[in-house]
């Protein structure tokens, strides 16, 4: 079976990349123990926050992630494909969602990440991504 796309120019430096991940990472325990009309609030601040993005060219895509018992982790070792259900590894963070911005600098990525709700009790990542385009040769 061959890769689904090889990168065949150099990775790009920060200031020409455009889009950034930002990775929400939260405690899903402690998500979950809050009070309802807590938890509506913040989902609240949430939908702010994609109205803003979006008012500011910024928003690419943007979405929450079940809880990690109904993910599934999949590796392949020697040729077997081994399949394990449920968090892949036992951290007080999980990663929770993540909005794709395409912004124009390193520091304006992190100005959105602050302004996450997660980021006052998690931990958001930033992270830019590495364009895909006609450089990529698909196999």
């Amino acid at each position: 079976m061959g890769r689904p796309f090889v990168v065949v120019s150099d990775p790009i430096s920060k200031e020409e990349a455009v889009q950034y991940m930002l990775l929400i990472y939260t405690d899903e325990q402690a998500w979950a123990s809050l009070a309802e009309d807590e938890r509506n609030a913040i989902v609240g601040e949430y939908f702010g926050l994609t109205d803003e993005l979006r008012a500011h060219g910024a928003f690419v895509a943007g979405a929450p992630l079940q809880p990690t018992t109904t993910a599934s982790a999949v590796r392949i070792r020697d040729g077997e494909q081994l399949v394990t259900d449920g968090p892949f590894a036992e951290t007080k963070e999980q990663l929770g969602g993540y909005f794709l911005v395409d912004v124009e600098t390193d520091d304006e990525a992190v100005r959105w990440a602050a302004k996450i709700p997660a980021a006052r009790s998690g931990t958001v990542e930033v992270r830019p991504v590495l364009p895909v385009g006609a450089e990529a040769v698909t196999a």
